[in-house]
């Protein structure tokens, strides 16, 4: 298991008002979590006041982060992949287009993302839950998970660490953390579907408990 930082460059590229969004009179807290929870129009394309406020495809936003992947993995035509989480597929199509014959795979619980996904690889992409992979044990040459496992609650949580460490060979997520009070604050003001609030520590911790021997890395909210 090794720390692997491949989302900084986009993470960062997002400049946030984390008072306002808790403030907001529009869709205070509580109304836009509930929104954004429903997993569908409100998540994705609605009001950004809500979460994304409209998730566009932006040709090469996630190419820096397919490329870094592709590097450190050593992916290649005919290696397969798989993102849980992947909503409307961007980072692997962007994958799909820096190497060609990669088999990709997606899996989200949003109906909506899938509808509404890239239309060259939505038929690679199906509704599931995290908690329990269809797939068969190591199956996939990679698997990763950006930004989704934290919208998890424990018992879930728990399921889902071991079905990406049953189906993959190498495995790579990226979650959501804090460090000290002021993140911890940050972190609470600006989401909408976290479930596990978690510190590195703690984090590891779920790594041992789980058996997930990927790699990992974190973001802050600083």
């Amino acid at each position: 298991m090794a720390y692997i930082d491949f989302l900084s460059v986009v993470h960062k590229s997002t400049k946030r008002d984390y008072l306002a969004r808790v403030n907001d009179t529009d869709y205070p807290k509580a109304k836009a979590a509930a929104l954004a929870k429903q997993w569908g129009f409100d998540y994705w394309d609605g009001d950004r006041k809500i979460c994304y406020g409209g998730y566009k495809y932006m040709p090469g936003r996630w190419a820096p982060v397919a490329q870094a992947m592709i590097d450190h993995y050593g992916l290649k035509a005919g290696d397969k992949v798989l993102d849980v989480g992947c909503g409307k597929g961007f980072l692997l199509y962007e994958m799909s287009l820096l190497v060609p014959g990669l088999e990709i795979h997606g899996l989200d619980i949003s109906q909506y993302a899938l509808d509404n996904a890239k239309e060259e690889i939505r038929d690679r992409l199906i509704l599931g839950n995290a908690n329990s992979l269809p797939f068969p044990d190591k199956h996939f040459d990679l698997v990763f998970s950006i930004t989704t496992l934290h919208n998890l609650h424990n018992y879930d949580l728990d399921k889902a660490l071991r079905e990406m460490e049953r189906v993959g060979k190498h495995k790579y997520l990226c979650v959501e953390s804090y460090r000290n009070e002021e993140e911890k604050a940050n972190l609470l003001y600006w989401q909408v579907t976290c479930e596990a609030f978690c510190t590195p520590e703690e984090w590891e911790w779920w790594f041992k408990q789980t058996g997930y021997t990927g790699d990992h890395s974190l973001i802050y909210f600083e």
